[in-house]
C-alpha cells in the first residue's frame, strides 16, 4: 500500500454522563422491570463509569414539545367526543387530560439537535487534524465522512465542505453506513486512493451521536445495556502517499470479511420516537467469526517471513469486552501479553463506534511507540461486516 498515516484529532463529547445518572433515570421509568434489580451489576460488567455525549443527558430524556394529542390532534378528539354524547364541560376536561400527557420526542426532535453537534464537533476534528498533519484545507484532494446515527441528506461531506471550505474540485465520499468499521475502512480506503496517485491528500473524518440511540421508552435488557455503552465521539485523519514529517504510521496491507445471513444481528430502527439500536445476543459469536478469520490473514500473510512475526499493537474495536477476551484466548501462544491494552483504556468512558479505532490510536500514540511497531487495526459493524488494516510505526 504505502499509505502513510498522521496523528488523528480526536473530539470527545464534552457532557460527562455518569452511570449512576443513567441508573437513576432508567429506575424512575421503569419501576417494574423485571431486570431492574440486576440493573447494578450489569452497569458494573461494562466498565464503564462515564462516557462523553455531544448533547445532555436532560435533552435526550426530554418530553416532547408536542402533547400526548399530536395524533389525530385535539380538533378531531373533540368532534369524536362530541358526537358519541359528551357535554362541552366533559369534553374540555377530556381534551385537557389528554392534553397534560407527556408524549415521547419526535424523530426531528430527537435527530435534530444532534446532527448540528456532529457537524460542529467534526469541523473541530478535521481543522485539527489537518492542523496536526501541517496542512491547509486547500491541500485536501479527498474527503471520506461517515456518521451513521444521525442520517441526513445532504450528509457530513457536504457539511465539511462547506465549512472548512474545500476546493471546488475535492472528491467527496460519504460511508454514512459503515458504523463501527468506518474507521478501519476509511483508512483502507484512503490507501487505496493515494496508492493510485502518490501525491493525492486524503482526509478522513468520523462523526458519531450514538447518544441517540438512548430511547427512555424502551423497557427491554437490551436496551438498557445501548444505554449503557454509548459515546459520542468525532476524529479526523490525514492519509498521504508519501510519508511527511508528521506521519505516524505506515499502512501496508488491509483485509475485509463479511458474514453472510448476518443483517438480523445488530441494526437502526428507525421508528417515531427516534432511532434505536437493536442487537442479537448472537452478535458476539458472530464477530468471533471474524477475529478467527483475521488470525488465518495474518498467519498467512507472515508465514514465509524470515523472522517470527507477532503485532505489538493490536488496536480492535470488536463492540465489547466480550470479544476482546475472546481475541486474548485464541491469540497465538507466543504473542506478546497486553496487545489490548489501549482498546481496553478506550473501552472504558464507552463504545465509540466508528469512531473508536481512531480514538484509540491516538491513545497509542500519546503513549510513545517504538519505531517499527507492528501494528493491526481491527473492526467489525453491523452486516456483520469486518475490515482490518496492517501498518508498523514510523
Amino acid at each position: 500500500m504505502g499509505a502513510y498515516l498522521c496523528p488523528p484529532a480526536v473530539k470527545h463529547g464534552e457532557h460527562s454522563i455518569q452511570t449512576d445518572q443513567i441508573l437513576a433515570e432508567v429506575r424512575s421509568r421503569h419501576p417494574q422491570a423485571p431486570w431492574l434489580p440486576r440493573i447494578d451489576g450489569i452497569a458494573a460488567s461494562t466498565g464503564i463509569t462515564a462516557r462523553g455525549w455531544m448533547l445532555p443527558l436532560e435533552t435526550a430524556v426530554a418530553p416532547s414539545g408536542g402533547s400526548g394529542l399530536r395524533t389525530p390532534g385535539a380538533g378531531a378528539a373533540r368532534e369524536a367526543l362530541t358526537r358519541d354524547g359528551f357535554s362541552e364541560g366533559e369534553v374540555d376536561r377530556a381534551i385537557a387530560a389528554l392534553e397534560a400527557i407527556p408524549a415521547p420526542q419526535t424523530i426531528q426532535e430527537r435527530t435534530a439537535p444532534a446532527w448540528a453537534a456532529v457537524q460542529t464537533y467534526a469541523e473541530r476534528a478535521a481543522r485539527e487534524a489537518l492542523e496536526i498533519a501541517g496542512l491547509d484545507t486547500a491541500d485536501v484532494d479527498c474527503l471520506i465522512t461517515s456518521h451513521s446515527t444521525t442520517p441526513a441528506l445532504p450528509g457530513l461531506d457536504l457539511s465539511l465542505f462547506n465549512r472548512l471550505p474545500l476546493r471546488s474540485d475535492v472528491l467527496l465520499l460519504p460511508a454514512s453506513q459503515w458504523a463501527c468499521i468506518a474507521g478501519t475502512r476509511s483508512l483502507a480506503l484512503a490507501a487505496d486512493l493515494v496508492a493510485a496517485d502518490p501525491d493525492r491528500v486524503v482526509l478522513v473524518v468520523v462523526s458519531e451521536a450514538l447518544s441517540t440511540t438512548y430511547q427512555p421508552a424502551d423497557d427491554t435488557l437490551e436496551s438498557l445495556i445501548v444505554r449503557l455503552l454509548f459515546a459520542d465521539t468525532a476524529v479526523a485523519a490525514v492519509v498521504t502517499g508519501r510519508p511527511r514529517t508528521e506521519s505516524i504510521l505506515r499502512l501496508d496491507a488491509a483485509w475485509h470479511h463479511t458474514l453472510p445471513d448476518t443483517s438480523d444481528l445488530h441494526w437502526l430502527d428507525t421508528r417515531a420516537d427516534g432511532t434505536h439500536f437493536v442487537m442479537d445476543r448472537r452478535g458476539p459469536r458472530a464477530v468471533q467469526e471474524t477475529v478467527t478469520a483475521m488470525w488465518e490473514w495474518l498467519r498467512t500473510r507472515h508465514e514465509h517471513d524470515e523472522q517470527t512475526w507477532h503485532p505489538d499493537l493490536l488496536l480492535a474495536h470488536p463492540g465489547g469486552t466480550r470479544v476482546m477476551e475472546y481475541m486474548e484466548q485464541t491469540m497465538p501462544d507466543d504473542w506478546p501479553t497486553g496487545l489490548l491494552e489501549y482498546s481496553r483504556d478506550s473501552y472504558t468512558t464507552g463504545n465509540r463506534g466508528g469512531a473508536a479505532v481512531l480514538d484509540i490510536l491516538r491513545r497509542a500514540h500519546d503513549a510513545g511507540q517504538k519505531t517499527g511497531s507492528h501494528t493491526v487495526l481491527y473492526a467489525a459493524a453491523p452486516g456483520l461486516t469486518a475490515t482490518a488494516v496492517e501498518g508498523e510505526w514510523l
